[in-house]
């Protein structure tokens, strides 16, 4: 699997991108501020349709511009067109030229696992950030997944707008109370089942990456202890007094635990960090063991933070993707980009939401910024 081709309008600051990239390692060196992270994002949208940082569509949209649109061609058996334009009057997506109807029909088309500072969050951030790491991990994984979680996240916002109503309606609740447990008991049931399959691959990340310091052990704690149905019962008269549901997976926490001590409590920043990027090497390494290919590797300007033994770490899932003719994106200024990484990389210069291959300096593509 690799993007094969990326096409840019007003996509944050470039105002026209069409460049072809080959399967391999590609260096994206510049200054601060100049887009390479914009293209690792535009990458990511492409793959998951939301942006690794967190934002929406308007805030992806070229200053002064009324849209933006994402094309790619990507190559995994077979070849495959996208197409994506959002504005705030208009928004469509395509799969090779086709009006996409169901997002199960997309996703899945071009897989990615994306290492960036946000990857903290996993580790110190609120519960949400950990339950969302779990559900795109089985969005990539299970195709019936993300229709799943749709179907619980409808029937809790309608549950809990009834529950803000001064004028409780028994009869709707209870139809969306049935769905909710229905929904919610999947959900349960696969974070349940990924656990104990995921933990093992992070626990060796994290063995290479730390050399054995601690012991990381991953916890998965639902909400719903046994019964949902009986404890959602049991929680409303709770629900009254808050306006809101109080039980379900929308509710679960994961606890990573360095040597049976929460690293969110306990651990150091370089352990806190060190850990985030286990996690995402055991992602990557998961769908390749599922789906026979690794996914494109997007790495944001993290490596030069690392010292030789962490980014040691990498070797071997970068040695796999290339021995499996995959495709890697790193990000990197000129003065922290780790050499001993990029010995057979198609190196790239970024400035003014411009690319040209960096060897020459000429560019070899049509680019404007």
């Amino acid at each position: 699997m690799h993007l094969a081709h990326l096409r840019l309008r007003d996509f944050r600051n470039y105002a026209r991108l069409d460049v072809d990239f080959l399967p391999g390692f590609h260096l994206l060196l510049g200054d601060n501020a100049q887009g390479k992270t914009n293209l690792l994002e535009a990458i990511y949208l492409v793959a998951t349709l939301r942006s690794f940082r967190g934002v929406g569509g308007a805030q992806m949209i070229r200053h002064g511009q009324k849209g933006y649109f994402v094309g790619a061609t990507v190559i995994a058996q077979g070849q495959h067109e996208t197409k994506m334009y959002w504005s705030n009057k208009e928004r469509s997506l395509a799969l090779d030229n086709r009006p996409v109807r169901k997002l199960t029909d997309y996703l899945g088309v071009l897989r990615t696992v994306v290492f960036c500072t946000e990857d903290l969050q996993l580790i110190k951030g609120p519960a949400r950030a950990r339950r969302r790491f779990l559900d795109l991990l089985l969005s990539q994984t299970y195709p019936g997944y993300l229709p799943l979680l749709q179907r619980y996240t409808h029937a809790l916002r309608s549950r809990n707008a009834l529950l803000k109503q001064p004028v409780l309606d028994p009869a709707a609740l209870d139809g969306f109370s049935r769905e909710l447990v229905s929904t919610g008991q999947e959900i349960t049931s696969r974070r349940r089942e990924l656990v104990p399959k995921f933990a093992p691959l992070a626990c060796l990340a994290y063995r290479r990456i730390a050399h054995e310091a601690e012991e990381l052990r991953i916890e998965y704690q639902p909400a719903v202890k046994r019964d949902f149905a009986v404890e959602l019962a049991q929680s409303a008269r709770r629900e009254r007094a808050y306006r809101s549901t109080l039980i379900g997976p929308h509710r679960d926490e994961v606890q990573w635990l360095l040597d049976y001590r929460s690293a969110a409590q306990f651990a150091s920043e370089g352990q806190k960090r060190t850990l985030a990027i286990a996690l995402k090497i055991a992602q990557a390494e998961y769908l390749t063991s599922l789906h026979g290919a690794p996914p494109v590797l997007l790495i944001d300007d993290i490596m030069g933070e690392l010292d030789l033994q962490r980014r040691g770490g990498f070797l071997p899932l970068l040695e796999l993707t290339q021995r499996s003719q995959g495709q890697v994106f790193m990000t990197a200024t000129e003065e922290n980009w780790p050499r001993e990484l990029g010995r057979d990389a198609q190196r790239w210069g970024v400035k003014d939401g411009a690319l040209a291959t960096y060897d020459t300096g000429a560019s070899q593509i049509k680019a404007s910024g």
